[in-house]
This record gives structure tokens, sequence and C-alpha cells, in this order.
């Protein structure tokens, strides 16, 4: 009886999504066969995500990552060396699992003590690293980026209808279901699987039992990596293999919502959710609305979280309060701060930042001024991410869909209605606040991954639905004329749209400022760290939670409003998901505890994106959050603050040293 409410619950989601197909998006039998196809392909890369999620408690948001580098070397030596098809996958095989040892050893094993939070930052990073390898191995033969497939090892041809199926088709539905069956015989039947099974289900008493826990975590992301080898590889052969980041995206939203509907560790739930949701989005993609794919993917990813129940699985009750990434910084005691020596410091420290602010735009040609200007406006997209991740601790990815959505708006006040650019903001403002607090609902009973996987969704649906004109026709498009600022300042110059950028800013930094020595910046802080018992205490944390959504959202939409100014257009690219998840990245290495740190994490991203190139951009991102979080986990705010105080220490015991004397 068990077992057959484990296959029925298995099998549920997996039909439902078949139902809403066959009804919204009905298909020929070739075409739901291909989907199925696909769909078998994406289970690979779901169950290895599913893995490592039961032996490290952490959604990896690197695992399509895995799979694509090992397979782009793979196509790439077929296509410069002359490999045959068998020698590229062994070689294919062998790499993935070695990429799967070294992500494991060098960076994962590392965070073995941390917070799941700092883990599944990690994995933003090792993925980000991947790509840059992946994006960067065909320049070796100095190849130009394109899609790139191969050839199938033998002839056939197959017809269902209008579609046609070759061998690369017909391995890849036999590959897929035998690799399927092999873990589930692996894990149930092997001493290593039961082991595994073991260690995810309580990892400190299986190390107490004597397993060995680290060197299973290593043997998870091997088959991990080799999964997602597999499925990319094979996925490769029947639609392409594109270069940057939109494949490994698509994939991963649909491997995260397939992990969502089989609650995170149901292997058999995933595996059939997987397989559905291909079918589904093949059909999609096939019928003209590839577009709604994203908004489709949020909502089951949406309504699959919200239908879990809480704490039902020992995994669940192991990520409970493990979510806290962002350090305090305290201000100086008065009494220190009014000595004269500390006095003179502050005040050195103030000029040469206010010296920098003003003869930037002086020193500087047009381009680094606009470039400068650009700066400032993700410094002030970073202090809303140290609103709501760093202060209320609400894991957001897609904060670029908030700004995206003030620039929309802005760009539509400006363009359309001839309004005035405060006008524009305000209107630009109220918009990412009420997105926000739409996002912000479901938060209520999610936190920590599963947020930030609803917000990476909600990065997809609006890059590919709201932002890029594809369903609501909006936007305006093209450049505009920026109007004149309260209708008399001029603000059609580098220098000018300069100093409006930095306005913002400062009214954002004191803003925050303000909020956060507010007692409802202390609730924020107390509902974070043990939301049960500020509870305690009276605190409306639902209210909280919303207020931090509103604000954070408000604020990312101004700057979205700023940066159209800036840009005199709207361009959906600007706010696609690497961009979302650079920002974050970027709060992170700057430091999510302090207005501080969202400046010196824009100042960081931008500064990277300014002075290296293409690619590069990518590997400066990864290299700066792994080193942060492996030697400054609270970022560059914290390093800064802590060598503020140590060059205080030393000022003020030479002060006393000289009075005792």
């Amino acid at each position: 009886m068990i077992e057959l409410r484990s296959g029925a619950y298995a099998a549920a989601p997996a039909a439902g999504i078949v139902l809403v197909q066959q009804v919204f998006w009905p298909v020929s039998a070739g075409t739901f066969v291909s989907g199925l196809i696909l769909g078998g392909l994406g289970a690979l890369i779901a169950l290895g995500m599913a893995l490592v999620y039961r032996a490290n408690n952490v959604v990896s948001f690197a695992q399509a990552d895995l799979g694509t580098l090992p397979a782009t070397a793979a196509i790439v030596v077929m296509e410069v060396w002359g490999f045959t098809y068998w020698m590229s996958l062994v070689g294919g095989v062998v790499a993935a699992a070695i990429v799967g040892a070294v992500v494991e050893l060098a960076f994962i094993r590392r965070f073995f003590t941390s917070s799941r939070m700092i883990v599944t930052v990690a994995t933003i990073g090792v993925g980000q690293l991947l790509s840059f390898g992946a994006l960067t191995f065909p320049n070796i033969w100095d190849l130009t980026p394109t899609i790139r497939t191969f050839d199938a090892p033998f002839e056939l041809r197959l017809s269902i209808g209008a579609v046609v199926f070759d061998a690369n088709d017909l391995l890849a539905a036999i590959v897929a279901p035998v690799i399927l069956v092999a873990l589930t015989w692996f894990l149930s039947s092997t001493d290593t699987g039961v082991a595994i099974r073991a260690a995810a289900s309580a990892p400190d008493r299986a190390s107490m039992l004597g397993i060995p826990v680290k060197r299973l975590q290593t043997e998870v992301w091997v088959i991990a990596a080799v999964m997602s080898f597999l499925g990319v590889f094979l996925q490769a052969g029947v639609t392409g293999l594109p270069p940057g980041g939109s494949f490994t995206w698509s994939v991963l939203l649909r491997t995260l919502a397939a992990l969502v509907l089989g609650r995170m560790t149901n292997l058999g739930a995933v595996a059939a959710s997987s397989v559905a949701l291909g079918v589904l989005e093949n059909a999609m993609q096939r019928g003209g609305d590839g577009a709604l794919v994203g908004p489709v993917l949020l909502t089951v990813i949406l309504v699959g979280l919200l239908a879990r129940r809480r704490g039902a699985t020992r995994l669940a009750a192991h990520e409970h309060g493990s979510w806290a990434l962002a350090g305090e910084f305290h201000a100086l005691p008065l009494d220190l701060a009014r000595l004269g020596r500390v006095r003179a410091f502050r005040v050195a420290v103030g000029s040469a930042v206010t010296l920098l602010v003003v003869v930037a735009p002086q020193a500087m040609g047009t381009a680094g001024v606009l470039k400068a200007g650009a700066m400032l406006v993700f410094a002030t997209i970073g202090l809303s991410m140290v609103v709501l991740s760093g202060w209320a601790g609400q894991v957001s990815v897609g904060q670029m869909a908030f700004v995206g959505t003030g620039g929309a708006v802005g760009a539509w006040s400006i363009a359309e209605r001839g309004d005035d650019p405060v006008i524009a903001m305000v209107l630009a403002g109220t918009a990412g606040a009420a997105l926000a607090v739409i996002v912000g609902i479901p938060a209520l009973r999610l936190r920590g991954l599963h947020l930030a996987v609803v917000t990476l969704a909600l990065a997809v649906a609006a890059s590919s639905a709201l932002f890029s004109n594809a369903i609501w026709r909006w936007i305006p498009t093209g450049t505009f004329e920026r109007p004149k600022l309260l209708g008399r300042v001029d603000i059609d110059s580098p220098e000018r749209l300069y100093w409006l950028a930095f306005v913002v800013l400062v009214l954002a930094v004191v803003a925050v400022t303000g909020l956060r020595r507010s007692r409802f910046g202390r609730v924020l802080v107390a509902q974070r760290d043990n939301e049960v018992a500020a509870s305690s205490f009276g605190v409306r944390v639902v209210a909280a939670k919303l207020a931090a959504f509103a604000l954070s959202g408000f604020i990312a939409a101004v700057a979205g409003a700023v940066f159209v100014l800036h840009q005199a257009a709207f361009r959906d690219e600007n706010y696609d998901v690497g961009a979302g998840l650079a920002v974050f990245v970027a709060a992170v290495i700057g430091g999510l505890g302090s207005p501080l740190g969202g400046i010196l994490g824009a100042v960081y991203l931008r500064g990277a994106q300014w002075l290296l190139p293409g690619n590069w951009q990518i590997m400066a991102s990864a290299a700066g959050v792994l080193i942060v979080l492996l030697m400054v986990p609270d970022g560059l705010a914290g390093l800064w603050f802590r060598s503020r105080d140590q060059l205080i220490r030393a000022m003020t015991r030479s002060a006393v040293a000289k009075a005792s004397e």
C-alpha cells in the first residue's frame, strides 16, 4: 500500500502537467514523443540536482553548467580533431567526472561547516566559473560562438507524422531511461547508494556511525556532473547547444520546477515531472507560445512550493535556521568617535570620498562619465539588495525584475505620456513596490533557497514575457528625448545624468540608513535571525516582510527609471537573468549587512565590466564571490570596517600611551 501511494504521488504532478498540455497546447503524436525525449534528458539533470540536495541540503545553481562545460569540450574536439561520436562521449563522461570531483573538493568541501545559504551562493559562483570555461574553450581554436551540434553516429530515419527522428533521438530515448533505472538500482541496492541516502537524511548521525560523509559527497557531485553531461550532450545532438547562458537558464528553470514538484528528494516524482515538463515546454514552443514558458514554469514552482507542507522531512528540519548571511556592522562608540584623532581620520576619509565624487566627472571623458553614472545607478540597486536580502533575510536573485519593471514604467511614462522625470520615477517606484509585494506574498511561507528559486523563475518569466514585448506591447522601443527635470533642469548631458544618479543614490542611502536605525529596521533583523522569537515579542512578521519587499522593490524600480533616463531607451537585455544574478553576487561581494556593501559591490561589478573584456567579466564575478565567501564572508564592507576599527585602536592606544607618559 505504501509503495502504491508513493507511485501515485510520483505520477500525480506529471499527470496534471500533461493534462494541462493536452487541454491548452495539444500537439501531434510526433511532437509529443519529441517532448518525451527532451523531458527524459532534462530528468538526468534534475535527478543530479536532487542527489546534490539530498547530500548537501543545497540547491545547486551550477547543475546545468556542470554538464555544459564538458559537453562543449566534447563537441569542440569532434569539430577540431575529428573525434568520433563514441570517443567524445566516453571522453566527455571522464571529463565530467573530473569536473564534479574538482568542484566538490576545491569549493563545496571548503564550506562543509558553513551555513547552507553560503553554500548556495557558492554554487552560483561555481556556475559562473564553469560558464566562463564553456564560453572560452572554443576560443582556444579561434572558433566563433554558434549553436553547436554533431552528426548522428549511424544512419536512421523514423517519422511519426510530420516529425522526423534520427539516431541522436533514438540514443537519447534509450540512454535516459537506462540511466534512470541504473541510478534507482544504485541507490537502493548498493552499499554506497544506501550510505548516500543515510548520510543525506541525517549527516551528523551518519558521520558519528562511521559513514564517510565527505567522500560520499564527492561521489554524489561526480554522479551529478556525469548525469548533467549526458543530458546536455545528448540534447545537443537533438536540438543543438547554444552559446551563452540562455540555454543554461532555460534548462535550470525546468529542472528547478521538476525538483519542486518532487519535493526536492522524491526521485521518482522528480523524474516523472521533468518528463512531463519537457512535453509541455516542447508543445508550447511548437505552438508559438515559447514566451509563455517562463511564466508557466513560475506558476508551477509557486504552486509546488506553496502546496508543500512545512517541516515534512528531516531535510526540511535540517535546513531550518540556516539562512543568515549578512554580518552586522556597528557604529563607533560615541566617546571614541569624539576623540581628536578619530575625528580627523573620519574627516579625511569623508573628504577623500567627496573629492573623488566631485573630481571624477571633470577628469574622465564622456564615456567615463556615462560609465560612472551607471555605476551609481547600480549602487542604488545594491542598496535595495541590502534591505531585502541583508536585513530582511529574503534571498532574491531576481532583483533585476523589479529594476526592469521600474525601467519599463519609467520609459512608458516619459515616452508615451511626456511626464516629468520625477513623476516617472514615482510611478516606476510604485509599480516596483507593487510587483515586489506580489512576489513577497509567497515569501510568507518560503525562506532561503525556496525564495531564491521563486525569484530566479520570476527573472526568467519577466525577461521572456514582460520585458521583451513578446506578449504585452506596452514598452516603448527605440530611444527617446530626455525631458527637463521639474520642467527646468536640463539633464541631457553625461555630467548632469551623473549628478542625477548621485542625488538619487544619496537619498536612498539616507533613507535606508534611517530605516536601519529605526524600530522597523530592528524588527527586520530580528525576524531574519529568529522569526519565532520575534513573533513572541509581538512583532508582526508578515507586515515586516511585505514592507521590506515593498521598500526594496521601490528603490530598485526608481533606480530602473534613472537607468532608463541614463540610457535614453529601454533595452530588455539589461534586465535578463544573468544581470539579476550578477547584481546579487555583487551585493554578496560588497557585503549584505551594510549600505556601504551595496555601494562597494556595485563598484566591483561595474568596474569589472568597465575594465575587462567580454567573458572575463563573468570570471571576475565568479572569482570575486568565491574568494569573498572563503576569506571574508561579510564582504568588502566587513573588510573595511575591521580595518577601520584596527586602525582606530592603534591610534587610540598611541594616544593613551602618550597621555600616560
